[in-house]
């Protein structure tokens, strides 16, 4: 049976092929080099389905599941999902280096998890192993791609490809974790599709310094809190993950507001853990928060981010308006988890729909005491976000204030209401979000801010 090793090697190589398709794009007439591009990933699939059933080469290649039938489908399944982002390529307008780049994150990361785990049981440095690994293939390969095509090679471009590279590295990884070694097709394509979104960026200050200096932050932090428990390790690479697109697509100041929130609130879920187990209200998995939770508190500020980085000139709305759309969410997600962490533990919750005493951990439950922490929380937001922005004055802290607040009531009006019938929790926290962003970049769209 082969090594997982030498199974990685095997796809690898096969990966490496993706540097074909730079090499034909030129070709003329165009049908020619889209049929250059795609027929060697057609090629591998077509004998990993019908050829290759037994020997060596098989071996090479076979996964658990391809033994049972004696054939190739994960090889074929890979090649395949390249040939898709190849056509992508060279004929609607992915850009070939990006599309080397997503080909390599995958191949060479997974290399470089198969050799971590020779030497390492941690699952966090074999993730390390696969982000390192997969980060410095898609940079290397991505920059041969692009020397390939003609493109010069200037230490801004150099830096953006980088950044993609890192980028593919960390989605790629993250969904790995969540996902089964089956599913690398869909890997693929997930990041080719998130890197190509990427590199239609008006992208601005990308430089190697900042690039490095936001992967160290996120990065320290983001295994702190893996080290602390307060996150699992998909909820540390979602994260970083976030960390770090919204320090290049933004700056350092939208990352303050955004770790605020996940370190106090990953710390808030940890205090007096025991007692809330006791009383039935405490986060599954010891308090550590995973990909899901993580996503749903933030997916609405990531979407502000990369709007943000796509205005004006791809959206037309002023880029301060996003930024209060991002701090509103932020301030709705710290304000209701301080709301529900702190509130949680006393007593006498009553519905907010009615008012009525109801058992702890009811949803819709509240308390005063989980009320004037959700304002806290949310204060602590809008305090950063007037502080450190001075496009933003009293008011529009206040603003920022009031929505995050509008939020944490937003999600126990949906609790008390549709929260376990038609919506779960994770549901429930994505539209207080939207709905507090919704109200923070609406009304400072309207009022003199």
């Amino acid at each position: 049976m082969t090594s997982p090793v030498r199974r990685a090697v095997g796809f690898a190589l096969v990966g490496t092929l993706a540097l074909v398709v730079p090499l034909v794009d030129s070709v003329s007439p165009a049908w020619l080099a889209t049929v250059g591009a795609v027929a060697p990933f057609v090629a591998v699939a077509a004998l990993a389905l019908t050829a290759v059933d037994s020997g060596p080469l098989f071996e090479l290649f076979a996964r658990p599941g391809d033994r049972e039938d004696d054939t190739l489908y994960g090889l074929a399944g890979f090649a395949l999902a390249i040939a898709g982002l190849a056509l992508l390529a060279v004929q609607f307008g992915l850009p070939i280096p990006v599309f080397v780049a997503s080909v390599f994150v995958l191949v060479y990361g997974n290399l470089g998890a198969r050799l971590g785990e020779r030497v390492t049981t941690d699952p966090a440095l074999v993730t390390a192993g696969f982000v390192t690994a997969g980060f410095v293939g898609a940079t290397a390969g991505s920059a041969g791609a692009a020397l390939i095509v003609g493109t010069p090679m200037t230490g801004e471009r150099l830096a953006l490809l980088a950044f993609y590279a890192i980028s593919g590295a960390l989605l790629g990884a993250l969904l790995r974790a969540v996902l089964f070694e089956r599913d690398d097709p869909l890997v693929l394509l997930s990041v080719g599709l998130v890197l190509w979104l990427f590199s239609d960026l008006p992208l601005q200050d990308v430089t190697a310094t900042r690039i490095a200096l936001a992967l160290a932050v996120t990065v320290a932090l983001g295994y702190a809190s893996y080290a602390l428990e307060t996150a699992s390790l998909p909820g540390m690479l979602t994260g970083v993950f976030l960390g770090l697109l919204t320090i290049v697509l933004g700056d350092f100041r939208w990352f303050a507001m955004l770790i605020t929130f996940f370190g106090l609130g990953g710390l808030s879920t940890k205090f007096r853990y025991d007692e809330k187990q006791d009383r039935g209200i405490a986060e599954e998995n010891e308090g550590a928060r995973g990909s899901g939770n993580v996503l749903a508190n933030s997916i609405v500020a990531l979407v502000a981010v990369l709007a943000a980085a796509a205005s004006p000139s791809h959206t037309g709305v002023d880029p301060l308006l996003l930024l209060y759309v991002f701090a509103g969410a932020v301030a709705a997600a710290m304000s209701d988890t301080f709301s529900s962490e702190f509130g949680g533990l006393y007593d006498n919750p009553r519905l907010i729909t009615t008012l009525e005493r109801v058992e702890p951990g009811t949803d819709g439950g509240v308390t005063w005491q989980g009320a004037v922490a959700g304002l806290v929380g949310s204060g602590l937001i809008a305090g950063i976000a007037g502080g450190l922005f001075a496009e933003i004055e009293a008011t529009g802290t206040l603003l920022i204030l009031a929505a995050g607040f509008v939020g944490m009531l937003v999600d126990s009006l949906l609790g008390a209401t549709i929260e376990g019938e038609t919506l779960g929790n994770q549901s429930v926290n994505l539209l207080a979000t939207l709905a507090a962003a919704l109200v923070s970049g609406g009304l400072a769209g309207v009022l003199p801010v």
